[in-house]
């Protein structure tokens, strides 16, 4: 991939981090369900650091018209397991996400499979060892964050089965 397509790729990334976020939190303010509220305001947070990173990433690329070595380009590892966690203790398994939430969760597990797929591709069109180093670790927390709404998802749809999952209950006869 030339030095232009990827800029350009960069670019659609960074519009792509910006509107993610500003949906995550739209849904974080909207949402009564305290896990939805939890899950999308911490994914929009972690949107917004990607979207510094790679903004960052842009102006001293497209500056230096080369990958920058100066620019610090470790992005924070999601915590989006941690947050989902401190829930397993708090939810009351009655309580259900409605359907404007499951629609929400449902449009961001999409949001996040493309944002997977699409620095996948950047990482395997680049031989640069530090550019390909950058997009496999945004991949990866897309992926997280991907597959935690998914297990939201879970939730909204059957609260009480989502608890006994998480509690990891068996019914063993024991």
């Amino acid at each position: 991939m030339n030095e232009k397509k990827r800029l350009d790729a960069l670019e659609v990334a960074l519009n792509n981090e910006m509107k993610e976020r500003e949906f995550y939190l739209k849904n974080a303010e909207r949402t009564k369900n305290p896990l939805g509220k939890a899950m999308f305001q911490q994914i929009g947070d972690e949107e917004l650091e990607h979207y510094e990173r790679l903004k960052q990433l842009h102006f001293e690329w497209k500056k230096m018209g080369i990958w920058p070595e100066t620019v610090p380009l470790k992005v924070k590892e999601t915590t989006i397991k941690d947050t989902l966690n401190k829930f397993v203790q708090k939810i009351d398994e009655k309580t259900r996400g409605d359907a404007d939430d499951l629609e929400a969760v449902r449009t961001a597990i999409d949001f996040e499979a493309k944002g997977v797929q699409f620095y996948e591709e950047l990482r395997d069109a680049v031989s640069n060892p530090k550019e390909r180093e950058f997009f496999d670790l945004l991949a990866k927390i897309e992926r997280e964050h991907y597959l935690s709404l998914k297990n939201v998802e879970e939730y909204f749809v059957d609260p009480a089965s989502w608890y006994l999952t998480q509690e990891h209950h068996t019914f063993d006869g024991a």
